[in-house]
């Protein structure tokens, strides 16, 4: 990777400089506690923004976190003799961390931003200055080929993420290197990839500084980098999924004709799982005219993979073009050129008959099942992060009901899942409800309406009774025939075992 592109950077060669600063920035508690605590909660979100001016007001005085902050995170100069008490100065000079500038003063060569792992974990994410935060509108006019921080896209792929002890991992397009990061905590290998070599500079830097394994970075677009003897237990991707009409910023834009680059990166995933594994995507995908556009993903899922799709956000056309040329600070420019822009978007939506762009998770999972499961669904509600348990838990129920007709079913024993509740829907006064809502607290908080037979039935599973014992009972206390209630009833309980309303007992 001695590219003249990596020009500015830190080296990767100083693993002695590397660890001596991590053990500053940590003895200063410049980690995402100690920032917090510092520049107060409306401040430490603002960073999140890209607004600096909050932490500038809360790193006024000289108090060694107060100047690694004003160094790293709001990119300021700071005087030597400020420093030399903090930081091995020296050490970071003669590595690349730090730069001298204006004689006696030394500026930082790169963001570096504090990140809570998930047990706690005191981790250091690096980035191109002024791009710690993923999406910050208006660095792409600056440099193609920056290398950003955490977005929210970034956490939100990370949270979804399965996390079981594994072999081997693939981080698609690494970027900064989070999901690196977060795979090399429970798997033995790591492979990165990325078709920008300043971002593999950037992501050994980032474990590096986390005080993590270094990973096997490989430069290359897609599988590109990949051996056709080679198979991974977890896939995950963050990839350039923007649909726009050129591939002007490596960092967001496919470089493919609309979703094609999305829909490769899926079909080409299933061959490089292990049995069992798993590939997760964030991604992006056109409705066209005349197309579902469930039935449009379900085209992309490779053979022998269950899937799981979820659709969370969806814009028109309209809105999409300008949340991304807002990104890239298009709007801030030439009247003229923003509009020239805006124009070719939508000729590039009309040309290809698209009405909107949806945006969600993709995540397969290779299986000998003779029919694998296809999942699409719109679910545009809250949810709770971090759900890796709960899209494990997902395709384990597949399993499960695959296993079993549906009157092996019914000699199954159930219980309710964690944290559901009940809720009675009706006018006020009414002898009876109108309807009835299970609804999780945890999780995708999925609801889902049930008759008077499946909230009865949910109530009392305490993984005493089976399920035809219980449907049995039902149907003596509501005057109905047995053997018609346990004909009707399984395919509301399939439907309540795979929504994680019920776990077998």
């Amino acid at each position: 990777m001695s590219n003249a592109s990596l020009y500015s950077l830190p080296s990767v060669d100083r693993p002695d400089a590397t660890a001596r600063l991590r053990d500053a920035l940590l003895g200063a508690s410049f980690t995402a506690d100690g920032l917090l605590e510092l520049l107060s909660a409306p401040a430490y979100a603002a960073l999140a923004r890209s607004e600096i001016v909050p932490a500038l007001r809360a790193t006024r005085g000289d108090t060694p976190l107060e100047t690694l902050v004003r160094l790293f995170l709001l990119q300021q100069a700071v005087p030597h003799a400020r420093v030399v008490d903090v930081l091995p100065v020296d050490a970071c000079l003669e590595s690349g961390w730090l730069l001298r500038v204006d004689g006696d003063q030394v500026a930082a060569a790169v963001d570096v931003r504090p990140y809570g792992g998930p047990d706690g974990e005191d981790w250091f994410i690096v980035s191109d200055l002024g791009c710690a935060v993923g999406g910050a509108g208006g660095i792409g006019s600056r440099d193609e080929g920056v290398v950003l921080g955490v977005g929210g896209a970034s956490t939100t792929l990370a949270g979804i993420t399965v996390r079981t002890p594994l072999s081997a991992a693939l981080d698609l397009g690494t970027g900064s290197g989070i999901q690196a990061l977060h795979a090399a905590q429970h798997a033995t290998r790591v492979t990165a990839t990325d078709l920008n070599p300043r971002a593999l500079h950037i992501t050994a830097l980032t474990l590096a500084l986390s005080g993590a394994p270094a990973a096997d970075l490989r430069e290359g677009s897609l599988f590109e980098p990949i051996r056709d003897d080679e198979t991974y237990d977890l896939i995950v991707s963050n990839p350039p999924f923007v649909i726009s009409p050129d591939a002007r910023l490596t960092y967001r834009d496919g470089g493919m004709g609309g979703d094609d680059l999305c829909r490769t990166l899926v079909q080409q995933a299933g061959e490089r799982l292990s049995e069992g594994g798993f590939a997760q995507f964030l991604a992006n995908w056109q409705h066209v005219e005349g197309e579902d556009w469930q039935d449009r993903l379900r085209s992309w899922v490779p053979r022998g993979c269950d899937a799981w799709i979820v659709q969370r956000e969806v814009q028109d056309v309209t809105q999409y073009a300008e949340l991304w040329l807002r990104d890239a600070g298009d709007h801030r420019g030439d009247v003229a050129e923003y509009q020239a822009r805006y124009d070719a978007w939508l000729d590039e939506f009309e040309a290809r008959k698209v009405k909107a762009v949806g945006f969600g998770w993709i995540t397969l999972r290779r299986t000998g099942a003779a029919v694998p499961s296809v999942t699409a669904e719109e679910w545009p509600h809250p949810v709770e992060q971090p759900l890796g348990d709960t899209v494990r838990a997902h395709f384990e129920r597949l399993d499960y009901l695959r296993a079993y007709d549906d009157a092996a079913l019914l000699e199954h024993h159930f219980k309710l899942g964690a944290e559901i509740v009940q809720e009675q829907v009706g006018l006020p006064g009414a002898e009876d409800p109108e309807h009835v809502v299970l609804r999780q607290n945890r999780g995708m908080r999925r609801a889902t309406k049930v008759d008077t037979v499946g909230a009865g039935f949910a109530g009392v599973c305490d993984g005493s009774l089976s399920a035809g014992r219980i449907l049995d009972a039902i149907a003596q206390l509501v005057g109905e025939d047995p053997v018609l209630l346990r004909d009707r009833t399984p395919a509301q309980i399939r439907l309540l075992v795979e929504q994680g309303f019920l776990d077998p007992a």
